[in-house]
């Protein structure tokens, strides 16, 4: 393999005389002209550059980039293997699906379904990957409105937007836009001078665009140029805008429509560069749908290169416009009334969930959450999907009829959701995070540094080890608190079928390596196949040293049919049973520890101790 550093994480030489294969961002980065020097007076060694150079070419083979090199592995091109990557992400992300609840209105019944809503910002414009450095812009991306409409070819299949989810500049779809020089999708992009000399040119698919070193002039330049032939599919007038650092001036068919300074107010390079601040057109713009219009961004590049140092993002798009929630709800609702069955898709937005900024709280934003109140009384049977990479409060979670995990889906999104809804796969995920009812029930809140220090007081007792423990004292000495059990706890998901675990063995004498086997037989007691995720934790209560109140161990994945019984065995390593001891390293403690076994953490039946 290729060890590459994160951007800007290595800052010396000294990380070429170890594993480190490439140092981020190039070309030049904290090596360049000072690892040659530092390979020609010997203070790093000529093998361990050929070690680096040696893995790069063979990951370049086996990817197909290069045919062979001299001296590579022969079997390097072997190692590659041809997969249907579409079908892959597909299935994947239908098994990180996690069904949180479901009254029995999942799987849905299509040849019972005449009327069908779909209803949310979401629905239409999912959030399929993370911000920042987790962004892949891929070929293209199904939406969950695509995906539910594509199987229900026999049903009315209506959509309302219901409520804006999104915040500041959204970009432009890449389905909607036309590169002026190519005539392909995407945007040109343009770096000039002052005389408006091109400097550079790309050809990009995104109007999102991150600029962090790499080969373009950021510091030379005296403009951006972003231009793009945009087609909107919908007809109604909106507020262009961007978000840079800068003097932006944006026109539409050579109009001007805005010039304007967007200024950083953090100090945080990696805010103003991943939340950079907005600027949107005074008036807004009235678009056809199927009327392109030529739009045009030039940002001056003098503020940027002063503040960022040449780093920068930068989004060409459109402010959301919600000048009258309450209609749009009560448009949704109507639709819902009417309808068979309500598909609502809530979730997050880049401004809420993204790299290089904090989270202020775990709501939904907007209005979405009166949006599935709303809906959810009008008696229609109501799934919610729950477009987030992370927890978020469901106030409503006890008045819909189910509730869908998809996180970011990846492109294969909708048609995934699809077959969850439908129950052609089952929702395969188990829940990786604690689900708070509220923010002020999260056991660990005190995480804003003071004068640049954040102490760690809670120590081992993080994210659901935290949960467990706050009912018992913070182990600091503070008396005992009454916490609120989880909305949804550290490892559950539901399926489409019922399950049984029983006859827990555990091995008594540790196996070779020190790993202890347990075995523990699973029942799918449904009607159909299923498939179900056994989960090992450990306890020890009566320690002498801290540990959490239980922790995860092992677990494995079963698959069977109705009625059908698997013997499971789960092997947990003997590292599972160890604490870090300063000055020791990884150190055991003789003695009994208690063996539970369940499908989450607050769900574990079966137990048996096993002892060291």
């Amino acid at each position: 393999g290729v060890v590459i550093s994160d951007w800007t994480a290595v800052r010396s030489v000294a990380a070429a005389s170890a594993s480190q294969d490439l140092a981020m961002p190039g070309p030049d980065g904290a090596w360049g002209a000072a690892l040659v020097e530092a390979v020609r007076d010997g203070r790093v060694s000529e093998a361990a550059i050929d070690r680096k150079v040696a893995r790069l070419l063979t990951l370049a083979q086996r990817v197909g980039a290069i045919e062979s090199y001299a001296g590579g592995p022969a079997d390097a091109g072997g190692l590659l293997r041809v997969e249907d990557g579409v079908a892959f992400a597909r299935e994947a992300a239908a098994e990180g699906t996690v069904l949180l609840a479901n009254d029995g209105v999942l799987p849905l019944d299509v040849g019972r379904l005449r009327r069908v809503a779909v209803i949310g910002q979401n629905a239409v414009a999912a959030r399929t990957q993370g911000g920042g450095s987790a962004t892949v812009i891929p070929e293209r991306v199904v939406s969950p409105w695509e995906g539910i409409v594509a199987v229900l070819p026999d049903a009315e299949v209506t959509y309302r937007l219901g409520a804006v989810a999104a915040m500041g500049i959204t970009a432009l779809p890449l389905t909607e836009l036309t590169n002026p020089s190519t005539g392909g999708p995407g945007l040109l992009v343009r770096f000039l001078d002052d005389a408006g000399v091109e400097l550079m040119r790309e050809d990009r698919f995104a109007t999102s665009l991150v600029f962090f070193a790499g080969n373009a002039p950021t510091l030379t330049a005296a403009v951006l140029e972003l231009s793009c032939r945009w087609t909107p599919t919908e007809n109604g007038d909106v507020t262009v805008g961007f978000a840079s650092i800068g003097r932006g001036r944006i026109s539409v068919d050579g109009a001007l429509v805005l010039d304007d300074v967007a200024v950083g107010d953090s100090t945080d390079v990696g805010a103003n560069i991943l939340d950079p601040p907005k600027a949107v057109a005074p008036a807004a713009v009235s678009v056809t749908a199927g009327r392109p219009v030529d739009v045009v961004l030039e940002l001056d590049l003098a503020i940027m290169q002063e503040t960022t140092d040449g780093a920068f993002g930068i989004t060409l798009g459109v402010a959301p416009s919600d000048t009258d929630p309450e209609a749009r709800i009560a448009d949704a609702v109507a639709v819902a009334a009417a309808s068979d069955v309500a598909i609502v898709v809530v979730g997050t937005n880049a401004q809420v969930e993204s790299e290089g900024f904090d989270r202020s709280d775990l709501r939904l934003p907007g209005r979405q959450d009166d949006l599935v109140a709303a809906v959810a009384a009008t008696g229609t049977p109501i799934v919610v999907v729950v477009n987030s990479g992370s927890p978020v409060e469901l106030p409503w979670r006890d008045d819909v009829s189910a509730i869908v995990l998809p996180y970011f889906g990846g492109q294969e999104m909708g048609h995934a959701l699809a077959d969850v809804l439908l129950g052609r796969v089952e929702p395969g995920g188990r829940l990786p995070t604690t689900w708070a009812a509220s923010m002020a029930e999260v056991p660990v809140l005190d995480v804003t540094p003071v004068d640049g220090k954040l102490e760690y007081a809670e120590g081992i007792h993080l994210g659901y080890r935290a949960w467990l423990r706050a009912g018992l004292g913070d182990g600091l000495g503070d008396e005992p608190r009454e916490v609120p059990r989880a909305a949804y706890p550290f490892g559950f998901g539901l399926g489409y079928t019922t399950w049984e675990l029983r006859d827990l063995v555990v091995e008594e004498v540790a196996a070779s390596g020190g790993d202890v086997r347990v075995g523990v037989t699973v029942t799918n007691t449904g009607a159909r196949r299923g498939k179900q995720v056994v989960q090992v934790y450990l306890a020890r209560p009566e320690s002498s040293v801290d540990r959490p109140v239980r922790w995860l161990a092992g677990h494995a994945v079963v698959r069977a049919d109705a009625g059908e019984s698997v013997a499971v065995e789960i092997s947990v390593p003997a590292r599972a049973f160890a604490h870090w001891q300063n000055g020791v390293g990884w150190a055991h403690e003789p003695g009994t520890f208690d063996v539970l076994v369940g499908t989450s953490v607050d769900d574990v039946p079966l137990s048996s101790t096993v002892t060291l």
